[in-house]
């Protein structure tokens, strides 16, 4: 049977006029952005996108170097997430007299920062004009550029013939607040790199720029130490689940071609019982009946080669991360062993301390805070260092993780004129059935009455992935999407709580995720258009 010639044409009228119709639809929807711009306005007209024609170009008033290659790999990451992870389900639709987009021009206002790392005080804002033929995307530096890179990508969609789609917007956006973390945890399960590295990718999505990086506990000691070798020699599950100095360097670059900041934590002076493997005389004996056990505890904090060691750990490790901070931890300290110990008891007794161990931690913590201090880096510590009264210096960050109080936290902690981070309400370890991502979503970081002052004291938060239960094999989507929720919360504006909004958001930017090769779990029923199958 031969088609008649009016057939094929009509047939194409007909679907152009069904991908316009579902394209106008869209655009009255609002595009799926996360986390949400500070100010969009979107038009209904829509522009199409040629991939062969279309460009990321430095603008002409950019003070950028034009070869800066942290923005140029930029490019070419962001033309494959809009144009690479899609296919074409038919030949592109005939574009004709439609209004294009031809290319995106990035301008960069003030000095490029190519060859440095983004810090606690980095200007992240942007604006992005959608207009037909150029779009342009202005930032006081690259790392708001990056930003806004992002959020270009996610207002570009493919309809159902194939063609590249975009809105006419203008958006206006900066983060809430500065510090937006996730903690992952490389002691109790060894992360490979390639799981490190995707983390990164999905932060970027996400807008976090933070990874705070527990790098080792009691369980194992992954980071390989050139001054101290036998710390992961000894300390580590095998010689093969360490951190090389090269993979460290990665991880910091990999990071920095994102915007990410990365704060390494090395927790002291409890959770350090694998930091005595290769360490000898580190840690502190432990007693029984007036005889020492084989037992080990805490650090030992009376010896002066403790701090002799500690000068020279944290002399390199200032030296390899470039970050203003180190976390230093102080939490969950055990004095049982201390207790135990008569060459302890003693000093304390020489002190003044009594049997007060807190006083004895705050002896301890305050002297590894001067040295860290000598080194011109600023400390952050889980918030029991905060409630044992040692005396910090101004600069100092508190880690509000305890209770469901934390609200009452923040408010002591910041009328105390200290900086604050929140990751109580925000630990992902801990995991119910459901869409718990709700619960994080509605979380409110400043409502504990605080003044204006003390509420700019509270520079953020981290979602908190600690790795007991937690491995390369379920590392990913138990991550994602649920800290996308908590993602949003400290960059988008306090009157974003629309949870209705947010559902059809964030499912539509968890299957974004997963297009780019992030393996987030499902907020619920439901598929993604891009698992098609096209016969």
């Amino acid at each position: 049977m031969r088609r008649s010639p009016h057939l094929v044409p009509g047939l194409l009228l007909a679907l152009a006029a069904l991908a316009a119709q579902a394209a106008q639809a869209r655009a009255q929807q609002g595009p799926a952005l996360w986390p949400y711009p500070r100010s969009v306005q979107m038009s209904p007209q829509l522009l199409n996108i040629a991939p062969d024609k279309f460009l990321f170009v430095h603008g002409p008033n950019s003070t950028a170097d034009p070869f800066c290659s942290l923005l140029q790999e930029a490019f070419r990451r962001y033309y494959n997430y809009i144009f690479g992870s899609y296919k074409w389900h038919h030949s592109p639709a005939n574009l004709g007299d439609e209004p294009q987009l031809q290319r995106l021009q990035v301008t960069i206002t003030l000095e490029s920062q190519c060859d440095s790392f983004p810090n606690i005080s980095s200007d992240e804002s942007y604006s992005l004009l959608v207009q037909e033929p150029v779009a342009f995307l202005k930032a006081n530096s690259v790392w708001g550029a990056l930003h806004g890179l992002e959020t270009f990508s996610q207002l570009v969609y493919q309809d159902s013939l194939g063609a590249f789609t975009i809105s006419k917007c203008t958006i206006t956006d900066s983060p809430r607040f500065p510090h937006r973390g996730i903690l992952i945890d490389t002691s109790r399960h060894y992360l490979p790199m390639k799981t490190i590295l995707k983390t990164l990718d999905a932060m970027a999505f996400n807008k976090f720029n933070v990874l705070h990086w527990h790098i080792v506990d009691d369980q194992s000691f992954p980071y390989q130490s050139t001054t101290f070798p036998e710390l992961s020699n000894k300390g580590s599950y095998s010689l093969s689940h360490v951190y090389t100095p090269n993979d460290v360097h990665t991880v910091l670059e990999y990071a920095r071609f994102r915007g990410i900041r990365v704060i390494p934590e090395f927790d002291t002076p409890g959770h350090t019982q694998s930091w005595g493997k290769g360490q000898k005389g580190l840690l502190t004996p432990c007693y029984s009946q007036r005889k020492q056990t084989k037992k080990v505890g805490p650090i030992n904090p009376i010896l002066n080669t403790t701090y002799t060691f500690f000068t020279q750990f944290f002399k390199e490790i200032s030296s390899v991360f470039p970050d203003q901070f180190i976390h230093l931890g102080g939490d969950e300290v055990d004095f049982g062993c201390w207790a135990s110990n008569p060459n302890i008891q003693n000093f304390m007794q020489k002190k003044g301390f009594d049997k007060d161990f807190t006083r004895l931690e705050s002896f301890y913590i305050k002297k590894i805070l001067d040295i860290v201090k000598s080194l011109k880096k600023s400390s952050i510590v889980w918030q029991e260092v905060f409630d044992d009264k040692v005396e910090l210096q101004r600069d100092t960050v508190v880690e509000v993780w305890k209770g469901e109080e934390y609200l009452e936290k923040l408010k002591e902690v910041t009328s105390s004129g200290f900086r604050a981070i929140l990751s109580a309400p925000w630990y992902l370890d801990v995991i119910s059935y459901g869409q718990d991502w709700r619960n994080y979503y509605k979380v409110e970081p400043l409502n504990f009455g605080g003044s204006e002052l003390e509420e700019k004291l509270v520079i953020g938060g981290e979602a908190c992935l600690w790795g007991e239960y937690v491995d390369s094999t379920n590392f990913t989507p138990r991550l994602w999407p649920r800290a996308s929720a908590v993602g949003e919360r400290l960059w988008s504006p306090k009157t974003v709580t629309d949870l209705g909004d947010a559902y059809k958001r964030l499912a539509a930017h968890r299957c974004r995720m997963v297009s780019r090769g992030i393996a987030a779990q499902p907020l619920f029923t439901g598929y993604c258009s891009h698992e098609y199958k096209m016969e």
